[in-house]
């Protein structure tokens, strides 16, 4: 058969999903229970996921919501060549599942290999036993008490933008400036995560050029080929496809290397500090836990720089996302912003919260950065796969495809579950109405919450953090920082979207989503902001 160029990677598409289709019937064993007959959308073609996947019309969670809609909260999705999905957004189904997570439901083999690339063999990575461990040593690093003390080092971050900013407005004859707000949070980011994690001040806030920021920046800039999604796809079957170049893949290459090198490089700092004098250093125990490799609780040299990854990635993405976020929809609503500037100015005139009061006596505060964690989790959705059968109990009971009323569902050793985050997250049959709406006040009185909101077991009803034993180790870290930063910014300057309230911001795939102004390059968020008189 002759390919022609414009045909010729479908093709080989197609060929890719027939030789895993082939591998999946002749050499992996087949299931002995059935899944429970679900309702689901139809299937298209082989290649159905892909498509829909790469979708620009449609946010990936209010697809989701329509299909939850008409086939209710548990339902079939037909997944990569002839794969048996389900998704669940059903509050006691999303309870069991999550009770199970590392155990009956881990990572499938295509997203280790990608995190593997990435962030090595750390937190992320790991499962069962190894998964608990590795969780229990960096645990104490993320206590209340230890948050406690990082605090100053998060406001600190927010006065060092307060200062460039300033300068700014000192060099201009203008009283508005133009501001990519977006560079500035992840400068925020990997200047905190540094100290307050390692000791270590990258100086982005004074204007050093990192290659790890550069880089993290080229990935939004990046889209897969068709020969890269399928070496991908095949590399479970064929291993050696790993080391076929292709330009994420080179990108993945440099971002670790430069984070590898960051890690080692404070990792010789702490161990030169604590040999001088045997004393603690005061660096996170990660570092701490460096070389005890004969202790079955430790972390070998692998582990300690895959932690340092996971930290480095994991705070400089997420919680500099989160802080723009909160910034974009504080443009949009005026009444809101000065809201929270009131609150903030009135509650604390002369200096700044300690690490309780940030947490207790700012209620609009919180409730801003909740609302934005509701409407913008930094993962849309993740994936599973059951290594053993399981059954699952529902809230809510469903109609199977074969006509059957059940309130609980057999799942297959084999099936991949997808979990929608941003789906459950802004749903209206959970959150009602005003869904999809930027509302803080829903938050000033938890108690009012709707009652199938209260039925969502994760952090404040949300899945944003996750839930079980895969929570989010870092929460409470990123919530002191976004509030600390927020609070800073918000008593010291206004923000407006450069072209207006009605200007269109969508995410952008970079590490993970990321705002930008839509038919823009990169991810930028330009704003107009002024100093408060």
């Amino acid at each position: 058969m002759s390919i022609t160029f414009e045909s010729g990677p479908r093709a080989l598409l197609l060929y890719a999903g027939i030789l895993l289709v082939l591998y999946r019937t002749i050499f992996m064993p087949r299931q002995k229970t059935k899944n429970t007959p679900l309702n689901g959308p139809p299937r298209r073609s082989l290649l159905w996921r892909i498509r829909n996947y790469m979708a620009h019309t449609t946010e990936l969670q209010d697809l989701a919501e329509l299909w939850i809609a008409e086939y209710g909260p548990v339902f079939q999705l037909p997944g990569l060549f002839c794969s048996q999905q389900v998704m669940l957004a059903d509050p006691k189904a999303l309870s069991h599942y999550y009770s199970k997570e590392t155990t009956t439901y881990i990572k499938t083999t295509y997203f280790r290999l990608a995190l593997e690339k990435i962030v090595g063999r750390g937190l992320v990575w790991a499962e069962g036993e190894d998964h608990k461990r590795q969780r229990r040593v960096l645990s104490p690093a993320f206590s209340n008490s230890a948050i406690r003390d990082l605090t100053s080092v998060f406001f600190d971050s927010g006065y060092k933008v307060k200062t460039a900013w300033d300068a700014l407005f000192q060099d201009s004859d203008s009283d508005e400036l133009v501001i990519d707000v977006q560079d500035w949070t992840n400068r925020v980011s990997l200047d905190s995560i540094g100290i307050a994690g390692f000791s270590h001040d990258f100086g982005a806030l004074r204007g050093n050029h990192l290659a790890i920021a550069e880089i993290i920046e080229s990935f939004s800039t990046v889209r897969p080929s068709i020969f890269a999604m399928i070496c991908f796809l095949l590399e479970p079957i064929f291993p050696v496809l790993r080391k076929i170049p292709n330009a994420r893949s080179e990108l993945t290459r440099r971002l670790n290397d430069s984070v590898t090198e960051i890690s080692q490089e404070m990792l010789a700092r702490t161990q030169k500090a604590n040999g001088g004098d045997n004393a603690k250093h005061q660096d996170n125990s990660i570092i701490d836990e460096a070389g005890d490799t004969d202790s079955s609780s430790g972390f070998n040299m692998e582990e300690v720089i895959s932690q340092v990854k996971v930290l480095l990635l994991g705070g400089y993405e997420t919680t500099s996302a989160t802080i723009t976020w909160i910034l974009i929809e504080l443009s949009r609503y005026p009444d809101k912003q000065a809201k929270l500037r009131e609150e903030l100015l009135s509650t604390f005139p002369a200096s700044d919260p300690i690490w309780d009061q940030l947490n207790n006596d700012l209620p609009y505060l919180d409730a801003v950065v909740h609302e934005i964690l509701r409407l913008r989790p930094p993962l849309d959705e993740t994936w599973r796969v059951a290594v053993e059968d399981d059954v699952i109990p529902l809230s809510t009971p469903i109609t199977t495809a074969d006509g059957e009323a059940v309130d609980r569902i057999l799942v297959a050793k084999g099936t991949q579950i997808t979990i929608p985050i941003a789906c459950v997250n802004r749903s209206e049959a959970i959150w009602g109405p005003d869904s999809k709406e930027f509302v803080p006040e829903r938050w000033l009185d938890e108690a009012g919450l709707p009652n199938k909101a209260m039925e969502i077991k994760g952090h404040r009803h949300l899945l944003t953090f996750i839930d079980g034993p895969r929570k989010c180790i870092g929460r409470g870290f990123a919530l002191a920082e976004i509030k600390a930063v927020v609070s800073v910014l918000v008593r010291n300057f206004t923000f407006e979207l450069r072209d207006g309230p009605g200007t269109k911001i969508i995410s952008r795939a970079s590490i993970l989503p990321r705002p930008t102004v839509a038919g823009e390059e990169g991810c930028k968020m330009p704003l107009r902001v002024r100093r408060v008189n």
